[in-house]
């Protein structure tokens, strides 16, 4: 068959040599086997077994799109931070949805936290913000996060994921009653990335000019209201269109309907952690807002798709280690954790010069390191030293930290975080649940028992129903009553 070159010109080898065949391997004759001299052949399958890079162990099934964070209200008492420094100042961003649990291939209408994972590509580098859709998390030391996800995975031996080992962890770990109290409610199944909330979740330092610095927690809220799904809705959902999520934030932006969310962020004086009443760097728990209440510094949109999902979605990499001057961590035992593992995982699974990628690298200046080659190195420095001091012209250090130093005292040693006088595992999970509504109620503990019932031992059921009840006594008496009718 022949086909007409367009205008683009011809088909071509990765090598650049033009294609002839396109359509028929080359053989020994008609009908004899294929030659290993047909290159052409030879490339396109090598190339097609390796498509796929390994996917996230976490956060593997997601969309993002491109947009703008738009400043305004003025910030600089609380931090330096070039890229909130006055208002109007707009930074190009991109933000990748996830769900966490699932692998690539799941479908997006499933009970499971969201992942909100902003790339801010400022003039001093890019700033990575990674965060879900909740303001607390299941655990508060990253020691125990590969077990949690464990639990969440397949298990070993069945190959599905197991009511048994996930109610087994939760229930021996009570600090996880907080968000579970969050993923079985309401908010568990948002119907689209555009109509639920993102949040930081941990607590970070901004620090301003003059030295002084501040803990904080971000919040986004959707501008296009909360909408979610119900468990039914949910199931029918998934079942007809995988994709949904994925689907509604890239129609609805080719639509010029662009998603938007206020930004918000609550401040902390460094001085008032050590005293305040439970440990403000615990994953687990908000700052109720009487406390510190949210103010308002910007609004994010999104308004562009990514051309090519593998390259500008799959390929992108987040890690909460990428800070710019003015913000920095917190001493957050998750948030410490996640310093080293995001980055590492990128390491791992998109290549050690994954941050030279369009996606990745900064849009608004330019990274210059002393870093060189390993897979994928494009050469880009070309002759410049490698080395750092030298006299040839090469980036030197500032000498200025970007964030201000902790003060320590005290021995090395596996240490539990500082206790503080109102720290308790279950109290914002009990707050939470009287915050909601008869019919909120219900909905979480109809979703809560459905899985537990599931449970094959009482003693894993009665111990994860107990932590409920420590939260709040009728929850766990109608959540113990809910289990004993479906479990007859």
């Amino acid at each position: 068959m022949h086909v007409t070159v367009q205008e683009t010109g011809p088909l071509t080898t990765e090598a650049g040599a033009p294609v002839a065949d396109n359509q028929n391997s080359e053989q020994a004759g008609i009908g004899g086997p294929v030659l290993v001299q047909d290159q052409s052949l030879l490339e396109k399958l090598a190339h097609f077994n390796r498509e796929r890079i390994p996917e996230r162990i976490v956060h593997a099934r997601g969309a993002g799109a491109y947009g703008t964070f738009t400043v305004t209200a003025d910030v600089t008492k609380y931090t330096r931070a070039e890229f909130l420094s006055e208002v109007g100042k707009q930074t190009e961003v991109f933000l990748r949805f996830s769900t966490v649990a699932g692998n690539l291939g799941s479908a997006d209408a499933v009970r499971d936290p969201r992942g909100f994972a902003l790339k801010f590509y400022t003039e001093d580098g890019n700033y990575d913000l990674v965060g879900n859709n909740t303001p607390v998390f299941f655990i508060k030391d990253a020691i125990k996060f590969p077990d949690f996800i464990h639990t969440q995975k397949r298990d070993p031996y069945s190959g599905s994921q197991e009511a048994d080992n996930v109610w087994d962890f939760w229930g021996l770990s009570p600090e996880s009653t907080h968000q579970v109290t969050w993923l079985f409610g309401d908010r568990g199944i948002p119907a689209t990335y555009r109509h639920m909330n993102g949040y930081g979740s941990h607590t970070y330092q901004w620090n301003n000019e003059a030295g002084e610095a501040f803990w904080v927690k971000y919040h986004f809220k959707t501008d296009q209201g909360i909408k979610n799904l119900t468990a039914e809705e949910a199931a029918k959902l998934a079942g007809e269109d995988p994709d949904s999520h994925q689907r509604d934030l890239r129609t609805a932006i080719e639509r010029g309907e662009f998603p938007t969310w206020t930004v918000q962020v609550q401040i902390m004086p460094a001085a008032e952690a050590a005293d305040y009443r439970f440990n403000p760097f615990d994953l687990t728990k908000v700052w109720p807002h009487e406390d510190y209440p949210p103010i308002e510094i910007g609004k994010l949109e999104l308004n562009r798709n990514p051309e090519n999902i593998f390259a500008e979605v799959e390929q992108s990499i987040f890690s909460p280690a990428h800070f710019v001057p003015g913000i920095g961590p917190s001493p957050d035992k998750m948030l410490q954790g996640r310093l080293f593992a995001y980055g590492d995982a990128h390491r791992y699974r998109v290549g050690i010069n994954a941050d030279h990628l369009p996606v990745n690298r900064p849009h608004a200046t330019e990274a210059r390191t002393n870093s060189r080659d390993g897979f994928l190195y494009d050469g880009r420095h070309g002759r410049a030293k490698n080395y750092e001091p030298n006299s040839f012209g090469g980036p030197a250090q500032t000498g200025r930290p970007l964030w201000q130093p902790i003060p320590l005292a005290g021995r090395t040693g596996a240490h539990e975080a500082p206790s503080h006088t109102e720290d308790n595992d279950f109290v914002q999970a009990g707050n939470l649940y009287r915050l909601m509504s008869e019919d909120e109620k219900t909905r979480l503990i109809d979703n809560l028992a459905g899985f537990i019932a599931q449970v094959s031992r009482d003693d894993i059921a009665e111990r994860a129903i107990e932590n409920f009840r420590q939260a709040d006594e009728d929850y766990g008496k109608r959540l113990e009553a809910a289990v004993q009718a479906l479990r007859g």
